[in-house]
């Protein structure tokens, strides 16, 4: 563990403060800084010449600047020779634009992918990622972390009972299946057209949650339109009370002041996002990945696999 260094950048010190307490190692000494044009100028604090590095950084709001801090501390680290360099992403912004489904737009998740790996990235370690072929966008090593796993440990201390688990769109059956499985709970769909990236239409349920508990899983939060309108469809077919899972709490907008509002008894997010103070609710929980991570960058490097951490989860 000697060789070891985890540095952090200002998006989410906390999350990394857990995963060097977990590690038992002192955070590592970086100086992330400012000139007055606001532009970033990161001066590493301590020798990393063939050290095992990781970088703690999500891409989350404010997203442009949070990545460039990422790039440029990666930049400072390959120069200051360090043997091999991790960029930990608990949140990969851009994940959003992963395929061009209309004439003339970008793929940034590719672009990002590119940009990290030039930067001086030799592997990255993320969580729940927004679209699973993203990995394919990287010529590095990518370690794929899922949050299931925490979420399960957290609702079976709830120890809820006629228990259904609900994917708010077709496209997150797989991972409501999986979350189904670990529960031996009932599975449903919410069949919804979206209007807009910002607005969407419910049109009806997939499966029985009339009198059933329900947990709907998903792994961004962004303006909550979409859960929201997703609990009130769920309300309406009978279902008692109403959970949501949500992996990266974006929580952006009024999307706080949507939740307290809604049908959702709570929702449970997990600290890949630092939550503010301005978006704190009594509706909203927030569970720790920071073992998961440290557990992670343990494995890698000592060389061990990291699939035991997800094993039987079947995305």
């Amino acid at each position: 563990m000697k060789k070891i260094v985890v540095f952090s950048g200002q998006a989410n010190p906390a999350l990394a403060g857990n995963i060097c307490k977990s590690l038992k190692v002192a955070p590592g000494n970086i100086n992330s800084m400012r000139f007055s044009d606001g532009e970033v100028r990161v001066e590493v604090g301590e020798n990393v010449r063939g050290k095992d590095v990781f970088v703690i950084q999500p891409t989350c709001p404010p997203v442009n600047e949070n990545l460039m801090e990422l790039l440029v501390m990666l930049d400072a680290l390959r120069r200051a020779s360090a043997s091999r360099i991790t960029a930990v992403m608990p949140y990969f912004g851009y994940a959003r634009q992963d395929r061009k489904d209309q004439p003339r737009v970008p793929i940034t998740a590719k672009l990002v992918a590119n940009i990290l790996t030039s930067a001086g990235a030799d592997r990255i370690l993320t969580l729940d990622l927004h679209a699973g072929q993203i990995q394919g966008f990287f010529d590095i090593p990518l370690d794929h972390l899922y949050a299931i796993n925490a979420f399960v440990a957290y609702f079976k201390r709830i120890k809820m009972n006629d228990l259904v688990v609900v994917s708010p769109d077709v496209g997150g059956i797989k991972m409501a299946r999986s979350y189904a499985k670990r529960f031996h709970a009932g599975l449903a769909i919410v069949d919804k057209r979206r209007n807009s990236p910002e607005s969407i239409d419910v049109m009806h349920i997939l499966g029985e949650v009339k009198g059933k508990n329900v947990i709907m899983v998903d792994d961004i939060i962004a303006t909550g339109s979409s859960i929201v309108e997703a609990a009130k469809a769920l309300k309406r077919a009978g279902a008692k009370k109403i959970f949501a899972a949500i992996t990266h709490g974006i929580l952006s907008g009024n999307a706080v002041s949507k939740v307290n509002k809604s049908e959702i008894d709570s929702l449970v997010i997990t600290d890949s996002i630092p939550l503010v103070k301005d978006k704190r609710s009594k509706k909203i929980k927030v569970i720790s990945v920071g073992s998961l991570f440290a557990e992670a960058i343990k494995r890698i490097h000592f060389e061990k696999s990291i699939s035991v951490l997800f094993d039987g989860i079947g995305r």
